[in-house]
């Protein structure tokens, strides 16, 4: 298989590891991603891949609460200016307000509903685009909902780069809801507690721990031992109850949690952009671009 620049350049970027060993990840792999970032990974070259793929899409993420409702939603915007716009930030709130008095089950149903001022979703839009110039969308949304013995814990990074709502059941106090919340933007965990971990991915990450220790040279005799360990620094990377708190290090998230009586149900955090395919560059003129600046 061809192995094309593009192709190098999002293996760099999902795993860190340098031009060369990418390229020959891909060879060895017949081109498919997934077992590059494996190969690499088995050779002790990238430590982990990266969940996400590169940011590329502009726009923002926004959270609205109504009561024991609250919505988090990500709207597409062509630039980061546009972003800044004000009647894009309008827009935004408007389909917030929307998707919380209406619920529906997905964007497709959202875009099909009329709006307060009469007009479809999808036409308000429309309007929108009209006005400002730009091509934009509702790309995703999630209702979440509480009693009032919970808290909900609403947190926006950068101006809404990311966003972060978690529920916590068991207490009401939003402060420690919206600092779980903060410590989810920085650490991106995937779960909320190793239960939620799949056992397919838990075997995944055994056979590719169990590779790694055989290519250091380990003997086999301890490699069991040695990949159970590893698998729990791999647990503490992807569940946040197994995180050490970012406010307080020597306390996990799970402890921090406890001690207000509470515990975390479920979180969801929206970075914008992610997963979104970047145009097409050619790799060479990107990387003289930035020498360039």
């Amino acid at each position: 298989m061809n192995i094309t620049a593009q192709m190098v350049k999002e293996l760099r970027e999902k795993t860190g590891a340098g031009m060369m060993d990418c390229k020959k990840a891909l060879q060895e792999s017949d081109g498919d991603m997934e077992k590059a970032i494996d190969f690499l990974r088995e050779k002790g070259i990238a430590k982990a891949a990266k969940k996400s793929d590169r940011i590329a899409a502009e726009g923002i993420t926004a959270i609205q609460e109504e009561g024991n409702e609250a919505v988090i939603l990500e709207v597409n915007s062509e630039t980061d200016f546009v972003a800044k716009n004000e009647g894009f930030q309008t827009l935004v709130k408007e389909l917030a307000t929307h998707l919380l008095k209406n619920k529906p089950a997905d964007v497709e149903e959202a875009n099909a509903q009329t709006m307060d001022n009469g007009a479809t979703v999808s036409d308000h839009i429309n309007a929108a685009i009209a006005k400002i110039g730009e091509k934009l969308s509702l790309r995703r949304f999630e209702i979440k909902t509480k009693t009032d013995n919970d808290a909900f814990g609403a947190y926006l990074h950068m101006g809404g780069r990311i966003a972060v709502l978690t529920v916590l059941e068991g207490t009401t106090d939003a402060a420690s809801a919206k600092d779980v919340a903060m410590h989810i933007a920085a650490l991106n965990p995937k779960y909320v507690s190793r239960d939620e971990v799949s056992q397919e991915e838990v075997e995944h990450e055994r056979e590719v721990l169990t590779q790694q220790a055989l290519n250091e040279g380990k003997p086999e005799k301890i490699v069991a031992k040695m990949v159970e360990g590893r698998l729990g620094k791999y647990f503490e990377d992807v569940c946040v109850l197994d995180q050490s708190f970012v406010k307080n290090p020597d306390q996990k998230v799970r402890q921090f949690v406890e001690s207000k009586g509470a515990t975390v149900r479920e979180f969801v955090r929206y970075e914008v952009g992610e997963g979104l395919e970047k145009r097409e560059e050619n790799f060479a003129e990107e990387v003289m671009n930035q020498v360039n600046k």
